[in-house]
């Protein structure tokens, strides 16, 4: 039997102690500064310097990371991961009493397969925020929280009341899918957020608080050449692109950037989200603070490339006709291009040419993806960034199965190659001929 990918099982670790943005941006700054990131607010002057190493959060849900390097630099070479999964958000006011039962009432966070959510253990994770109020000024304070047990299921209906259950079901949240928490008059979740968080409940102001799934990652297949994981889309390519990172170091002069934004799967449209002014206000904050003005900034983004990483779907052995007939990604069979004609996927012949003979570079295997030309795809991060921040970019993910359920499945080496191919992007002085 094959020896169980170390790299993969750290990823899966990873991600077992993220259950939401809040989680795994919280597990990324710790890495920095345990590896002698700097943290700049920004809310405050950035005072930086050449040759040393910073990051800065936003909403504590999205954080951008840099390395200056010593010697002047032309470019900027940045990743793009997003922090955010599928799940159910809890509401405002959440619990209701059904029949002997207390049940949260809950709402989709994005596009989610809802079957499997069934029948599995669950908890609940986010931050809680405490507003300390006196005269003339509020004092706002967060919290994570982590209910870090089997709390919550949402129980199937038997099949003896619903004999059409195997033709096909369609769910609604409202009346399906909402998770059982407790007998009616029970502890209540506000009870077990306030235990968890170590204060009164009173104190608590409001929460952004989620469903996850309680199964942690796991190998699995004849020679353990697959894994499943909770949230691989998109933590699988998060995790990679900040070892990369950390790791690799830019000997050509170029500005090394880690972007790993939310809300990537409700439309990147808030604050911390890729279609917001987070990347760009960073690169111009690091320009100005270095003494460098407009005119080198324009220069400096005309020059810099940017991987956009966020998993692919691979081909599926029981629906090979949901391919594409000619690309068609495999588990296991390295890192995935993405095209798409309706530029839904930014790469294009430039960036393509790329970022393949980066990853010839690194000994790192890659495929294609493109959608049948009659299903339409989804779109990710690259196309959305690039409308603030103008700069070549390719589409790249890693291959997966049940993308946006919460059990997914990938190829156990793949995280392997991205963390390769992804620190040899870094190190690479890219130039294009216009």
């Amino acid at each position: 039997m094959m020896k169980k990918n170390e790299t993969a099982q750290k990823m899966m670790d990873f991600i077992a102690r993220s259950p939401t943005s809040f989680h795994a941006i919280h597990n990324l700054k710790t890495s920095l500064l345990e590896n002698g990131f700097c943290e700049l607010l920004e809310s405050k002057k950035w005072e930086i310097e050449a040759g040393k190493n910073y990051f800065v959060t936003r909403n504590n849900s999205a954080l951008i990371a840099f390395k200056i390097p010593a010697a002047d630099f032309r470019s900027f070479l940045i990743t793009a991961s997003h922090s955010d999964s599928p799940s159910f958000k809890v509401k405002e006011n959440p619990e209701i009493k059904s029949l002997s039962c207390t049940v949260l009432n809950v709402e989709k966070y994005g596009g989610m397969l809802c079957a499997p959510w069934f029948d599995r253990p669950l908890s609940v994770a986010g931050r809680i925020a405490i507003a300390e109020r006196d005269s003339g000024r509020v004092l706002l304070k967060q919290k994570l929280v982590n209910i870090d047990r089997d709390l919550l299921l949402i129980p199937n209906l038997a099949i003896h009341m619903n004999r059409d259950a195997n033709s096909g079901t369609k769910y609604t949240v409202q009346n399906d899918m909402l998770p059982v928490l407790s007998l009616a008059g029970g502890t209540t979740l506000a009870d077990i957020v306030a235990e968890n968080a170590g204060i009164e409940k009173e104190r608590i102001s409001s929460a952004d608080l989620f469903l996850y799934n309680r199964d942690r990652g796991t190998f699995w297949g004849a020679d353990n050449e697959f894994i499943a994981s909770p949230r691989l889309d998109d933590l699988e390519c998060a995790y990679a692109s900040a070892q990369a990172f950390i790791q690799a170091e830019n000997p050509a002069g170029n500005a090394t950037v880690l972007a790993v934004f939310d809300n990537e799967e409700v439309g990147s449209g808030t604050q911390q989200g890729a279609d917001s002014t987070f990347l760009e206000h960073t690169l111009r904050r690091i320009n100005s603070a270095l003494g460098r003005d407009s005119e080198d900034y324009y220069t400096e983004i005309a020059q810099s490339f940017m991987v956009s990483a966020d998993n692919a779907h691979a081909a599926h052995p029981h629906f090979a006709d949901k391919a594409d007939p000619v690309n068609r990604p495999a588990l296991n069979n390295g890192i995935v291009i993405k095209f798409n004609a309706a530029q839904k996927y930014t790469t294009d012949a430039v960036s393509a040419a790329i970022f393949e003979a980066i990853c010839k570079n690194a000994d790192v295997p890659y495929q294609i993806f493109t959608n049948r030309s009659d299903i339409a795809g989804g779109s990710t991060l690259g196309n959305i960034s690039t409308a603030h921040v103008s700069l070549k970019t390719v589409d790249i993910g890693l291959a997966q199965w049940a993308m946006h359920s919460p059990m997914e499945s990938a190829g156990a080496k793949d995280v392997e190659y991205l963390v390769s191919a992804l620190s040899e992007f870094y190190r690479t002085d890219v130039q294009t001929q216009e």
